[in-house]
């Protein structure tokens, strides 16, 4: 028994049953095969793939002692033989042989490194010289290798420039397409010239494949060399005019990088995507759909036009227009009469007849709200709520609604469209109210955003069902959701009176909440609900004056000391208590409470100063030294204003009127309310700022563009050929003259 058997513990048999199987795998798979020594005898070892296990074969040299301590280690079995990976210097021996099966095993094997996420530069000038190689299979793998390369080593990759230009000739598509794709990857400005010709060249391809490649290929040119626009442009025209779905979405794509403001080019072709659009892949659908609402806005009417005009005429006045002097009542006279004759006008205008080109873009993008893809579904959207006319805008409601039953990312764009459309279009998603509840297991951000759709949605007839809704949520451990429901609760009670008082009387019982977060936003909201009927509610600042021994929160201290100040007439005995106590602790404060300490004090000295005089030359010489320069200067701004000196201005004689003049109440408004100037669906509508590349979404024309731009003339050749075939067809339409079309093209 050899040494070998011996420490494997396995009969003879065993043994010569390993080495049969193994010799057998070997002969039916030469790809798997042990590399080749130059001498043409076998290695000593194998190294296999690490999911696919190989014996470790050992020679009979002095290595054995070795491999044979290390078995000792790991234990006596097979089990314990490891797989080696196979070492790059394997690969480029794999790569030189002259064997084509060799070749494609470490083509594949490269290529799944780089899958993986494993570097493979190394290896780039063993992958390069098997560019001209005549295997079609490695030849695929080589240019997949070189496209993922081919910027890094740029130097490399220039060597083999007349290969890639003989690829560009080759019998097979995929080949030509796989050379243009690696030419356009080298970003070296001196070889724009030969990108520039490929390009032409392959947008004449017979083969759409190579054409759509063609058309990826042209915003890699354009970045390199912005020079080209001019050359490129005459290469989108020609792609724009291709009549397949392959090519369609990656030519608008290209038009949208290069020359998005050349309209022009869309006029003759704009039919034809809005045919094609329904069978072109799904994110050459998004590029297009997002183009076409672009493009519809320039050249169609607004379909609501005369509806906004009326909604414009009915306005109401702004809070500083309603003074009661004859001046003004004579001047909103004028403009109401004014108002009515636009209107009557507008009612005697002639009624809005949609263009038919307008209606195929919506005809024809209707049917893809039922696509399995979130951003086509999106898309169409958007479309329809820019483009659509109001009476049209509900179907797309419905295909959102299916979109919130996606992954968290995609609910949360959703959810920030909807927010946005449920302002201006509120009735659309009323039916789907209780799409809208809250889930225990959604993310904060979603929390957030239904919140804020429950919001826009509420109205008097389905209110009591949102508040109840509410009172369940702020029982919530999310805090920053609580926060959120809180300020919802004040919205709400803003925007419809008849519960304002319910609200109000439910934020208070939050003032006992133990959470002092809660009680602080509770504290911000009802001092903004206070403002709108002060005199109703003095009970209420009573309470929250008390508030001030207990909450640390800043922006609740400053909210409940504005509140005390602006209306301390409402609580006399208790405004100067409140005073004293924060003049005790005005060094400890934040910024923001102590300018309100500043502002309460200057309050109470004009209303009350027998009792507050002393109280406030305290406050303001504490203001005078503090170390922020905005105290500072508030202190000794407010000490010259109302402490009247020999050295006092004018402006101290209006003191009461600057600081206990009439405000009005805080309009509470949707976040949302001003996002669908931007494009929705966009990342700027998500980021509500204008982002890189944002095309921005033009104003609807006030009168219509000639519609004949989009009619395409029928060449006179195509009619000639047309009108020969119709002749020579007989009464069954067989035809007559088998060779008279063929004649008549010849």
């Amino acid at each position: 028994m050899t040494p070998m058997q011996k420490l494997l513990q396995l009969p003879v048999n065993a043994m010569n049953m390993v080495k049969t199987a193994q010799d057998q795998m070997g002969q039916q798979d030469e790809a798997k095969s042990p590399v080749m020594t130059p001498d043409g005898g076998n290695h000593n070892w194998y190294n296999g793939e690490p999911n696919d296990p190989r014996h470790i074969r050992f020679g009979s040299g002095g290595g054995d002692q070795e491999e044979r301590a290390h078995l000792e280690e790991g234990g006596g079995s097979l089990s314990s033989l490891v797989t080696q990976p196979l070492r790059h210097d394997d690969l480029k021996e794999m790569l030189d042989s002259n064997k084509d099966s060799l070749k494609l095993e470490a083509m594949k094997r490269i290529v799944a490194m780089i899958a993986r996420g494993k570097n493979a530069s190394d290896l780039f000038p063993a992958v390069v010289k098997n560019v001209a190689c005549k295997n079609i299979e490695v030849k695929k793998l080589v240019y997949v290798y070189l496209v993922r390369y081919a910027e890094e080593q740029q130097d490399l990759a220039l060597l083999s420039i007349s290969t890639f230009q003989r690829g560009l000739k080759d019998p097979n598509q995929l080949i030509r397409a796989s050379a243009l794709r690696v030419l356009s990857s080298i970003r070296v400005t001196i070889i724009v010239p030969i990108m520039m010709l490929a390009i032409k060249e392959a947008a004449s391809d017979m083969s759409p494949y190579v054409r759509k490649t063609a058309a990826h290929a042209i915003p890699k040119l354009y970045s390199l060399d912005p020079e080209q626009k001019d050359c490129l442009i005459e290469v989108i025209e020609k792609l724009l005019a291709d009549k397949t779905t392959l090519v369609a979405g990656s030519v608008v794509m290209a038009f949208e990088e290069v020359c998005p403001e050349r309209i022009d080019l869309i006029h003759k072709n704009y039919r034809k995507l809005c045919n094609l659009l329904i069978d072109v892949e799904e994110w050459g659908q998004v590029v297009i759909i997002n183009m076409l609402t672009r493009y519809a806005r320039t050249q169609f009417l607004n379909p609501n036009m005369n509806e906004s005009l009326l909604e414009e005429g009915g306005g109401e006045n702004a809070f500083y227009g309603t003074d009661n002097d004859d001046d003004t009542e004579d001047e909103e006279d004028e403009e109401k009469e004014k108002k009515k004759t636009e209107a009557t006008a507008i009612v005697k205008r002639k009624p809005y007849v949609m263009d038919p080109d307008h209606r195929l873009l919506l005809r024809n993008t209707k049917p893809l709200l039922q696509s399995r893809n979130a951003a086509v579904v999106m898309a169409v959207a958007q479309l329809y709520f820019h483009l659509a006319p109001k009476a049209e805008v509900g179907v797309i409601a419905k295909a959102l609604v299916r979109l919130m039953r996606s992954h968290s990312e995609v609910q949360y764009v959703v959810l920030q469209n909807v927010a946005t459309m449920s302002i201006k279009r509120r009735g659309m998603f009323e039916p789907y109210l209780k799409s809208f509840y809250i889930r225990s297991t959604d993310p904060t951000q979603i929390k957030v955003l239904k919140l804020e759709v429950l919001t826009n949605l509420a109205n008097e007839t389905n209110i009591s069902t949102i508040l109840r809704e509410f009172q369940t949520y702020i029982k919530s451990n999310d805090k920053d959701f609580v926060a959120a429901t809180i300020q919802a609760i004040g919205r709400c009670a803003t925007n419809i009176g008849e519960v304002r008082d319910t609200c109000l009387n439910g934020l208070v019982q939050l003032l006992s909440n133990r959470d002092e977060l809660v009680v602080a936003e509770s504290v911000v909201v009802i001092k903004k609900l206070l403002q709108m009927q002060p005199e109703q509610h003095s009970d209420i600042i009573k309470h929250m004056a008390k508030l001030t021994d207990n909450i640390q929160v800043p922006m609740a201290r400053a909210s409940i000391l504005w509140l005390i100040g602006e209306y301390c007439e409402h609580v006399p005995k208790i405004a100067p208590d409140v005073l004293r106590k924060m003049a005790k602790t005005f060094t400890n404060e934040e910024d923001i409470v102590k300018l309100q300490i500043i502002n309460l004090a200057a309050k109470l000295y004009l209303t009350n100063s027998k009792q507050t005089k002393l109280l406030t030359q305290y406050v303001l010489n504490l203001a005078k030294y503090d170390q922020n320069y905005d105290i500072r200067d508030r202190a000794r701004f407010i000490r010259q204003l109302i402490v009247p000196t020999d050295k006092s201005g004018a402006l101290s004689k209006y003191a009461k009127k600057l600081f206990l003049a009439l405000k009005p109440a805080p309009i509470l408004e949707s976040p949302f309310k001003d996002r669908d100037h931007f494009q929705l669906g966009s990342l700027s509508h998500l980021l509500n700022a204008k982002a890189g590349g944002y095309q921005v979404l033009p104003d609807w024309p006030e009168a219509a563009p000639d519609p004949s731009v989009r009619n395409v003339e029928v060449k006179e050749s195509v009619r000639a050929v047309e009108t020969v075939t119709a002749r020579d067809r007989g009464p069954l339409g067989a035809p007559q003259n088998p060779r008279g079309a063929r004649g008549a093209l010849l």
